[in-house]
């Protein structure tokens, strides 16, 4: 068994990876002509992907275009043919000078071909189309662009027969040049490795930089009411205010009293996201009985009338005016004739001094504020080259063959990136560089890897993930405080998902990573200062209302990234924010536990170590520690100099064994290994449960066997601090006299003993030879454990 965990093990790590990063140009021939670049030059904008050359061809437009002799049109399309490989423009109805603007790229690795054939066509309603004439480019006289250069100029060529013999009528405007994945055509080119996607499938296999929308909370404070009028008179209303924005819907207490005038005086905080597209509705509701509520007046506010607050100062309140609600438009005039109206009191504003929180505070990308007038200037510049993943499962089925179609997304601060998608391959190189602004170092990137399940195919997915998501194969953090400044980080992360079945590994992602400091003494400045705005801590909110505040940003981020275009899926923004991160799992809650044995494992072992000095374990050891105490005694003004040398000495020691490597995912420490696999089942499981009665009937008693024992541990340390209490709160007379009358005798020997005689004393007592010790406890310990706790007042 263990030679079998013994790979396995391994294959669970960060490797080291050496890319031949950075646009490097081979020897031979001379700028702009054919061939390659004779430099061996080193440019600094794609310095962190390796160097991928493509061969693009800008078709522009056409001119002069000869018409069908029988039906006197011309609906024509180029296309571009370079050996097995062929792309085709869309083609234009009864137009004898089209204009497309369209670039192709085709893979250099994959080019077998001397000859690049762009031809013209005229589409066909039923036959076969007529060729119209072809220009060809010999692949040695294609010339090189390197950016910053400005792009290669189209020109205008005259169309050959099929043979290549003679000109005929009509030409073509083109662009053809040899160039790398830093050209501006690249993002909006049609790929040669994509020619089988078709239709709505070609937006989404390209590359996109996307914008989380910016969101804000929208505080409501609901202060008073006057003339709530019910439909029945001659009871006074029992009301309470409810509020919507969008999707989220909040209620004020019920008034205590009944009253037409009530009081309330209770904040509402909700998630709003710019453009302000929603409303806040409010309605005034009267409760009747326990199970009926009338609507008494009900009033629809823009957003955009209130106030934007960039600090805590006092936000002016206005009353507003309800519509009596059952008047509709037919009985519109009937409103003016109404008196007195139900009108309601608000202090309503935007809050811009927050951090709209809608991630993890675990794996939190970004601290700025709302408001952009608070943010500081960046701190350092984070640069990622994505470069390949390697070893990747197959993850659908298409034409009977297991198959791939992946991506990476990235996220970090507002920024989402998305690389192209590289189909049909379980070892896709993107090769493409992304740059983000730094604010804070304290933060975390977040990189993601998917299936793509929306080219347009058929595809059937082999996982139990359903053909419309698109599946995750992994995910990657990386926290930028564990970076060191100006290296690059070339490493292959594994990427490991856990599924019903256990913990899998699901290939490798390759990156390059760099964190420039643009600021040191701004990092210093930030390293004592609050994560997040003061806002947080001048006015916190509760720990409900933060959970609820995070998933209503979550939801509003997936929704508007959802109507990008290409969009960016739900299931991809959800699992990058860690949307169910705080669904139970006895997994997660096993490796928490342990995480807190692990960190008083230093104490434990320091116990044990004086447990070994004081019984005289290694005479030598425990004669030098009563030199260092004897020492010590006699100049008490070095403890504390002594212990902060001590931590010097030991962070200049562990200075040696500091991390090569950004840390991972760790499956040890997410006790993933030796999950049981009811308990990944039960992680699995949807909320409220979907499993059977009976297998819930088991787990819910499992959890009240573990719930038992956590609460057995939580008593006992709840008994000892009782204990402590008890010492002097006379809930045991007698011990609570004993030890005053102790107090007084300890006062009056430390008074009149010098300090350092009575720590000699105690040391000596303590680091006594075991000959002289009895096994039993103590006696401090033995009246400690007879005081009384409170546990005897437990039901």
């Amino acid at each position: 068994m263990k030679s079998q965990a013994a790979p396995n093990q391994e294959d669970y790590k960060l490797k080291d990876t050496k890319p031949h990063l950075g646009e490097r140009w081979p020897h031979g021939g001379i700028r702009g002509g054919g061939g390659w670049i004779s430099s061996e030059r080193a440019t600094s904008t794609y310095d962190l992907v390796e160097q991928m050359f493509y061969l693009y061809v800008r078709v522009v437009k056409a001119k002069d275009l000869p018409t069908n002799p029988v039906t006197g049109i011309c609906d024509p399309f180029v296309g571009v043919k370079l050996g097995n490989y062929k792309g085709k423009t869309q083609h234009f109805e009864k137009k004898t000078n089209p204009e497309w603007n369209q670039v192709f790229a085709f893979s250099k690795e994959k080019i077998q071909a001397s000859i690049l054939e762009v031809y013209v066509k005229d589409k066909a309603m039923v036959a076969r189309d007529d060729y119209l004439g072809k220009v060809v480019f010999d692949m040695n006289e294609v010339p090189t662009r390197v950016p910053p250069d400005s792009p290669l100029a189209p020109q205008w060529y005259r169309l050959e027969d099929r043979q290549g013999d003679t000109k005929v009528r009509g030409e073509v405007m083109l662009a053809v040049w040899m160039g790398t994945q830093a050209d501006e055509a690249f993002p909006e080119a049609w790929h040669s490795d994509a020619a089988s996607v078709h239709g709505e499938g070609v937006f989404s296999i390209r590359s996109k930089v996307y914008v989380s929308p910016k969101l804000w909370y929208l505080r409501v404070n609901v202060i008073e009411a006057q003339d709530v009028q019910p439909h029945d008179r001659s009871q006074p209303p029992q009301a309470y205010v409810k509020a919507h924005v969008g999707n989220q819907t909040l209620k004020t207490k019920i008034c205590p009293t009944r009253t037409a005038n009530p009081m309330w005086n209770e904040d509402l905080m909700f998630v709003a996201a710019e453009p302000f597209e929603e409303h806040l509705v409010l309605t005034v509701e009267n409760k009747v009985s326990a199970a009926k509520d009338e609507k008494v007046g009900k009033i629809s506010l823009p957003l955009t009338i209130f106030e934007r607050r960039l600090d805590h100062r006092a936000v002016h309140s206005r009353w507003f005016n309800l519509e009596k609600f059952g008047f509709g438009a037919l009985e519109g005039d009937k409103r003016h004739e109404l008196k007195f109206s139900t009108r309601v009191h608000l202090r309503v504003c935007l809050e811009g001094a927050y951090h709209v929180l809608d991630e993890s505070t675990l794996y939190i990308s970004d601290v700025r504020p709302t408001a952009r007038e608070l943010w500081k200037q960046p701190i350092g510049i984070l640069e990622v080259g994505i470069l390949s993943a390697q070893g990747l499962l197959p993850m659908k089925n298409k034409d009977g063959k297991a198959t791939t179609d992946a991506y990476c997304v990235a996220k970090y601060g507002q920024k989402w990136v998305r690389t192209r998608t590289i189909i049909e391959s379980f070892n896709p190189k993107w090769n493409e560089q992304y740059t983000w602004e730094v604010y804070d170092p304290c933060t975390v990137i977040t990189l993601g890897v998917f299936d793509n399940c929306h080219l347009g195919g058929n595809e059937k997915p082999t996982s139990g993930s359903g053909g419309k998501n698109d599946s995750r194969i992994g995910k990657v953090r990386i926290r930028l405080s564990t970076l060191e400044m100006d290296r690059i980080y070339t490493n292959s992360y594994p990427l490991l998902v856990l599924q019903p079945s256990g913990l899998k590994k699901m290939g490798e992602l390759q990156l390059a990573v760099r964190f420039t400091c643009l600021s040191l003494a701004n990092i210093i400045y930030l390293y004592g200062h609050p994560l997040l705005p003061k806002m947080h801590y001048l006015h916190p909110f509760t720990v409900n209302q933060l959970d609820s505040l995070r998933y209503q940003a979550m939801n509003i981020v997936a929704v508007r990234l959802g109507r990008a275009e290409p969009q960016l899926r739900k299931e991809v923004v959800e699992y990058m924010l860690d949307v169910d991160s705080h669904m139970w799992s006895m997994r997660r809650s096993k490796a928490n536990f342990f995480r807190i044995v692990s960190l008083f494992s230093g104490l434990i072992s320091m116990s044990r170590w004086l447990g070994e000095v004081r019984h005289w374990k290694n005479p030598i050891t425990t004669v030098l520690v009563h030199f260092l105490f004897f020492l010590l005694i006699c100049y008490p003004e070095l403890i504390l100099p002594t212990i902060f040398l001590y931590m010097f000495l030991i962070g200049l020691w562990n200075f040696r064994f500091r991390p090569r490597h950004p840390p991972h995912m760790d499956t040890k420490l997410s006790w993933a290994e030796a999950v049981h696999p009811d308990e990944m089942d039960e992680e699995f499981d949807t909320f409220p449960t979907s499993k059977a009665q009976d297998v819930a009937r088991m787990r819910y008693d499992r959890l009240r066997s573990v719930a038992g024992r956590i609460q057995t541990v939580v008593g006992d340390i709840a008994t000892q601090g009782e204990r402590f209490q008890a010492v002097l709160s006379w809930r045991d007379p007698r011990a609570s006299s004993l030890f005053v009358f102790l107090c007084l005798i300890a006062a009056v020997v430390l008074y009149v003993t010098p300090f350092k005689l009575i720590a000699l004393v105690a040391g000596m007592v303590w680091l006594r030879h075991p000959r002289f010790r009895s096994k039993l406890p103590s006696v401090p310990s033995n009246f400690f454990r007879r005081l009384p706790s409170r546990a005897d007042s437990m039901l």
